[in-house]
C-alpha cells in the first residue's frame, strides 16, 4: 500500500511563501508522476502542478505558473511545492497525488493520494 503524507501547510499572509512536502512510502516512487491538486470550500478539486517521473517536465495551472514551483527528490521519495507570492485565493486544502500517467491535469489519472494539508492565506 503506497502512502503519501503531506506537510508544510499552515497560515500565511499575502505575499508570503510556504513549501509543501509530500513523502511517499513506496520505493518505486521514482516511477510515478507526482502532482498537486487543491480544493477550496465549495469548489471542485483543481489541478495545481505536476512533474514527470524524471523531473524533466513540469506543468502548472495558469494562475500559479509564475509563483509556484514543483520539484522532486527521488533519493528521498519526496515531492515539493514551493509557493511564493501567496494570494488569498490560494487558500485551499492541498493534496499530493502519485500515478503512472501522462495526462497530468486529470485527477482520475492518479492512483494514490495524500490526506491533504490546509493552506490559509489572509490579506
Amino acid at each position: 500500500q503506497v502512502q503519501l503524507v503531506e506537510s508544510g501547510g499552515g497560515s500565511a499572509q499575502a505575499g508570503d511563501s510556504l513549501r509543501l512536502s509530500c513523502a511517499v512510502s513506496d520505493s518505486t516512487f521514482s516511477g510515478y508522476a507526482m502532482a498537486w491538486f487543491r480544493q477550496a470550500p465549495g469548489k471542485e478539486r483543481e489541478f495545481v502542478a505536476a512533474i514527470t517521473w524524471s523531473g524533466g517536465n513540469k506543468f502548472y495551472e495558469d494562475s500559479v505558473k509564475a509563483r509556484f514551483t514543483i520539484s522532486r527528490d527521488n533519493a528521498k521519495n519526496t515531492a515539493y511545492l514551493q509557493m511564493n507570492s501567496l494570494k488569498p485565493e490560494d487558500t485551499a486544502v492541498y493534496y499530493c497525488a502519485a500515478g503512472v500517467t501522462n495526462i497530468f491535469g486529470d485527477y482520475d489519472q492518479y492512483d494514490y493520494w495524500g490526506q491533504g494539508t490546509q493552506v490559509t492565506v489572509s490579506s
